[in-house]
C-alpha cells in the first residue's frame, strides 16, 4: 500500500472463526479489470435520489421479511424486496434482520434509511429531490444469484420510471 491506497477491513467486527470461514469462499487473486463507474450526468442539486438499504425494512402493511427461512436453512434467505415511500417513518415499519441490532432503526428509521434527512437536503437545495420510492431488502444473501433477478433487477425499473439519477446505498 505504498501508493496511498486505503483498505477497509470488512471482517473487523466478526468473530475470528466466522471471518476465517467466510474468507474460504473469496478468491485470493483480487479484482481484475476496471471498476465500473458512471459519472453523474447533472449536478447533485438537480439530481433525483433514491435510497436503497439491506436492513430488512418493510411497511407494516407489507409482509415482513422471512427470517424463519434462514433459521431453518442458514445459507438461504428471503429473496424479495420492499418499496418504501419517501414519507415513511419508524412508526410505519417492521425491521426483520437476523444479523443486525434493529432497535435503533425502530426508534429512528433515519439511522439506516435517511428519508427525512434526504427531504431536508432537498429543501436546502443540496439534492434535487428524493424520489417517491426507496427500497429495502434482506441483506444476508449467501451465494445466491436468484436474488439478483428477484430483488435487484426490478429496482432500477422503478427508479427509471421515477427519473432517479443516483441511489444512496446504506448497507446494514
Amino acid at each position: 500500500m505504498d501508493n496511498g491506497e486505503k483498505r477497509v477491513d470488512g471482517y473487523r467486527f466478526l468473530p475470528p472463526s466466522l471471518a476465517a470461514w467466510i474468507r474460504t469462499f473469496i478468491p485470493q487473486e483480487g479484482f481484475k479489470g476496471a471498476i465500473p463507474w458512471t459519472p453523474m450526468s447533472k449536478p447533485l442539486s438537480r439530481a433525483t435520489m433514491a435510497v436503497v438499504t439491506s436492513a430488512g425494512i418493510s411497511l407494516k402493511s407489507d409482509p415482513p421479511f422471512d427470517m424463519e427461512l434462514e433459521k431453518s436453512e442458514p445459507t438461504r434467505s428471503d429473496l424479495s424486496y420492499r418499496d418504501i415511500p419517501r414519507e415513511t417513518t419508524e412508526g410505519e415499519i417492521h425491521v426483520n434482520h437476523l444479523h443486525i441490532n434493529t432497535n435503533h432503526i425502530k426508534q429512528d428509521i433515519n439511522v439506516i434509511l435517511p428519508l427525512a434527512r434526504m427531504v431536508e437536503l432537498e429543501k436546502q437545495g443540496i439534492i434535487g429531490k428524493l424520489a417517491p420510492t426507496s427500497f429495502s431488502f434482506y441483506g444476508f444473501q449467501w451465494q445466491n444469484t436468484d436474488f439478483l433477478s428477484e430483488a435487484i433487477e426490478p429496482m432500477p425499473r422503478v427508479m427509471k420510471r421515477e427519473g432517479v439519477d443516483a441511489a444512496l446505498l446504506t448497507p446494514a
